[in-house]
């Protein structure tokens, strides 16, 4: 019924009782205006998760870049996911790239590697592209990153490599989280020439990209971000962003550690013999370009009732030299309860942007259904006890103070 209302109350809000039918012609006058496009850059900006940046390789500086390489096929032929619908145009990386450096720099292409025959989504079959065309592709992209001052390299996946199965002869799942095909040779060969080399990742799923986080100087998880891909991207690697994304999900070390979540019961993680039990990423994990220190949360009161709210607050510093977002994430870990219970959960988050040096206070509200729990009557009741309460940039690192319920 819940559901229902909430189609329902969109179609009346939408006049859609009122009126039913559309004029196509003023429909598709409204499309791609634009603050749409504009909106759609924005969200995609947002999206951008920075892995990795050793020695502050980004942003990069446009007036020392003499020569760039965009290498990739997803570079000019952007995945945007299978679900999406077709915009009038996508911005490519490759596209966003030379516009970039119009004037600048110069930008060359190559594609280095081809993941699939085709990138049509709804097709059964799924074709990888063979050994000897990649062969060629890498060598040529080689001799084209040869001549460049940095490297910017794009990987991933497309929709035939993420997507659902919905029969037999359809299928979308895989044994393994690597990268498709001959993705890690060519990041090799192109870090194996020295230069500053940036990897961007454009997914639809979580990749096990180990040889990537420990080689590659800057990293990027992209996901699929929509028909201003380019734009944005150029907009965090060149400083005009600073980039704010978090993960959504817990980024494993390969397919052996799954299932692979942040909020797992106190006796899971046993983990296998000569491996590690830690994700390759946490959840709620994201690099900026500055640099934040989230304090430890403050309760209103350290003691409430069964059935009393709590205000948390925590203070927020930007102590970096840039403006930026953080994200300050809430969890919450009851102590000792009657079933057992997850680690931690994440309760409240907000997203902040602030200036170099200057510090906020964010305010949380803890309801009773935070800290509830279904018993073994299947009840759904708090117990008395004491519950952590953590605050922190990702599921990692945090720091905690107590909360006693009586």
């Amino acid at each position: 019924d819940e559901s229902l209302r909430r189609i329902l109350k969109l179609k009346f809000n939408a006049g859609l009782f009122e009126n039913p039918y559309v004029d196509a012609k003023a429909a598709a006058g409204k499309t791609e205006t634009p603050d749409a496009i504009a909106l759609a850059r924005e969200a995609a900006r947002e999206a951008i998760v920075l892995l990795k940046n050793d020695g502050a390789l980004l942003p990069l500086d446009a007036s020392k870049i003499k020569r760039m390489a965009v290498i990739g096929t997803h570079a000019s032929d952007t995945p945007i996911g299978g679900y999406s619908d077709l915009p009038r145009h996508v911005v490519s990386v490759l596209e966003a790239m030379k516009a970039e450096g119009k004037g600048k720099f110069a930008v060359d292409f190559a594609e280095g590697v081809r993941l699939t025959k085709s990138r049509a989504w709804a097709a059964d079959e799924v074709e990888l592209v063979d050994d000897a065309t990649n062969d060629k592709l890498r060598a040529e992209a080689i001799e084209t990153a040869k001549n460049a001052d940095v490297i910017f390299l794009v990987l991933g996946d497309n929709e035939q490599l993420s997507r659902e199965a919905w029969a037999d002869n359809h299928l979308g799942d895989r044994n393994s989280l690597d990268l498709i095909g001959p993705q890690n040779q060519l990041a090799k060969e192109m870090l194996a020439l020295g230069k500053p080399v940036v990897v961007l990742l454009l997914n639809g799923r979580p990749l096990a990209v180990k040889y990537l986080s420990e080689n590659a100087p800057a990293l990027i998880e992209g996901w699929y971000l929509g028909q201003e891909t380019g734009n944005a991207v150029a907009d965090v690697v060149f400083g005009r962003a600073n980039p704010g994304g978090k993960l959504p999900v817990t980024i494993a070390r390969d397919v052996g550690q799954l299932p692979m979540f942040y909020n797992h019961k106190p006796s899971a993680r046993r983990g296998y013999l000569f491996a590690e039990t830690s994700p390759l990423y946490p959840f709620g994990y994201g690099l900026s370009y500055t640099t934040f220190d989230i304090a430890a949360p403050v309760l209103a009161t350290p003691t409430i009732g069964l059935q009393n709210n709590v205000k948390v607050s925590v203070d927020v510093t930007n102590t970096g030299a840039r403006a930026g977002d953080e994200v300050v994430q809430l969890y919450v870990r009851d102590d000792l309860a009657s079933v057992t219970r997850p680690v931690k959960e994440l309760k409240r988050f907000e997203r902040v942007t602030l200036a170099p040096g200057e510090k906020k206070t964010v305010q949380f509200e803890l309801t009773p259904r935070d800290l509830s729990l279904w018993n073994v009557d299947m009840k759904r009741v708090v117990e008395p006890g004491t519950f952590t309460i953590s605050s922190g940039p990702d599921s990692v690192k945090l720091k905690s103070v107590t909360l006693t319920v009586k």
